[in-house]
């Protein structure tokens, strides 16, 4: 067995920059400004966006300034906080990679790219079935939670934004539908369609409502939840879901059953839950929502890789992973400025010996430095 194979180096830092002091402490910037152009960016172009689709503020409804600020602002920290996570080494050669993969033609008829994209949006984004695996409970509650919020998200903003609005008919019970300040349909308001529109709200809190109670008693009563979670990232986030769907519920009990008994206070409470939520959700665990869409071209990412060439250990000579991910990995490793290199050039980096690899060296060193006792 060669040097290089025997002997390994421990983990080093990656030597500084020639004429760089040595003492010298890092100094922490005190914001990412390049996230912070991002995300001023982001805000504006959604700001323009509300006065464009409103046709100039004319149907936008005034009253509604502080859901519109708060969107403002989650603008704002969702684009802040998702440039610093992909200026990240690691997340910002997945994302890299993917976006690689994705849009290489040469690589379609390979992956089968149509299949796989549909394949990967039903497992990561719809069906979400990586979460049932953990638990049909846990899966239930996810379901609800993902998709009431999503319906409420599809019907509130465009609300807010002034970009959607409804009109009453000349043919009495009938509601126009003016989307972009353009009259695209007719309903009737006692209608079934009519009905769904006008109570999507109500069904979206019917499923967040059971959604939370199921992951909170979940994180009652299972061991390993009630040991690793912290009331500020696990429980905080359900609260405020739980506050917005009960609050708006109760607004429609108000209208629909007390003649408005109570309306105007209800209202204020549910907005202030509302804005609370927005302005947490950038800087929360709700910010999982954001990341989840990158994990497709995560899913392209190893299957570029697994049907790639592959990584052989020099060591057991067996192909232990895509060669394609051990690449980025010293790529990556060097970047957060760790150094896995082999003490001479000819060597192979750790990086690319296998575990089992990595382990029959460790014994060989211990091996050799007990003068052959160590079995």
């Amino acid at each position: 067995m060669s040097a290089e194979l025997t002997e390994r180096p421990a983990c080093r830092a990656v030597p500084a920059r020639p004429g760089a002091a040595a003492s010298a402490p890092r100094r922490v910037p005190l914001a990412h400004w390049g996230a912070v152009r991002n995300g001023a960016v982001a805000a504006a172009a959604l700001a323009a966006l509300i006065v464009l689709g409103s046709r100039d503020l004319a149907d936008f409804d005034s009253a509604l300034v502080g859901y519109t600020f708060a969107c403002l602002f989650m603008t704002f920290g969702v684009v802040y906080r998702y440039s610093v996570w992909l200026s990240k080494p690691p997340t910002r050669k997945y994302w890299v990679r993917g976006v690689e993969v994705l849009f290489s033609p040469r690589r379609w008829p390979r992956l089968g790219r149509p299949t796989l994209i549909v394949k990967a949006l039903w497992s990561k984004i719809i069906a979400q079935d990586f979460i049932l695996r953990r638990g049909l409970t846990r899966w239930i509650a996810h379901m609800l939670i993902a998709w009431g919020c999503a319906l409420a998200a599809a019907v509130t903003f465009p609300l807010v934004f002034g970009w959607l609005h409804f009109e009453a008919g000349a043919a009495g019970a009938v509601y126009r539908v003016v989307l972009f300040g353009v009259r695209v349909s007719e309903i009737p308001v006692h209608g079934v369609v009519g009905w769904a529109i006008f109570h999507a709200l109500v069904v979206s809190g019917f499923m967040v409502v059971p959604g939370v109670m199921l992951a909170m008693l979940r994180r009652m009563r299972e061991g390993g939840a009630v040991a690793a979670q912290r009331f500020e990232r696990d429980l905080l986030p359900l609260l405020l879901l739980f506050a917005v769907s009960a609050s708006g519920l109760l607004l429609w009990v108000s209208y629909e059953w007390l003649h408005g008994y109570f309306y105007g206070a209800l209202a204020q409470v549910h907005a202030l839950t509302v804005i609370v939520t927005l302005v947490y959700l950038p800087f929360g665990k709700l910010f999982h929502v954001f990341q989840r869409p990158a994990s497709v071209g995560v899913t392209f990412y190893k299957e570029a890789g697994g049907r790639g060439e592959k990584a052989v250990c020099p060591v057991t000579g067996e192909a232990f992973a895509a060669k394609l991910q051990t690449d980025d990995l010293k790529e990556v490793l060097a970047e957060v400025g760790f150094d896995y290199a082999a003490p001479t050039a000819t060597g192979p980096a750790w990086s690319e010996i296998s575990p089992r690899g990595r382990r029959m060296l460790i014994g060989r060193a211990h091996h050799r430095a007990r003068g052959g006792r160590f079995s």
